[in-house]
């Protein structure tokens, strides 16, 4: 299977004081604002290390939960948080919580399927950084 998706920025103004919008093919981003304050500080809007962990935490549950059908479970819920870490002009981290519901299965099988999914999301291998993961099983 191969496809494209597509995403654009706009920027107006200097790095600090300027501003932008992103949107997204699917128009769920539309004209969303992001800028200095929304990346750095604290503002209305989004930035890109938020972007990338809400790509990351969708790609790795949507992977584990194919892995689990596969093995023959059917979760309950499967929740991610991903925690971005930027710093000193690079992303150093992402960590990954997961938090399952997942009949019939145990601890350490969840543990092992969810570390594979980590290792196979196609978010996971195009992040050049140490990525973590946490589990709970409920």
């Amino acid at each position: 299977m191969k496809f494209t998706r597509k995403a654009s920025a706009s920027w107006q103004g200097t790095g600090k004081d300027g501003k932008g919008t992103i949107n997204t093919q699917s128009t769920v981003l539309d004209q969303t604002p992001y800028s200095y304050k929304t990346r750095f500080e604290d503002g209305i809007g989004t930035n890109p290390e938020e972007l990338i962990g809400a790509a990351h935490a969708g790609c790795f549950t949507m992977q584990l939960s194919f892995l689990l059908s596969e093995k023959g479970y059917e979760p309950t819920s499967l929740d991610t948080e991903a925690k971005v870490t930027f710093e000193d002009g690079s992303i150093t981290s992402v960590h990954l919580d997961l938090k399952g519901e997942v009949a019939g299965i145990s601890e350490s099988e969840f543990r092992e399927i969810a570390q594979k999914a980590k290792e196979i999301c196609p978010i996971s291998k195009l992040l050049n950084t140490t990525i973590e993961l946490s589990t709970a099983l409920a």
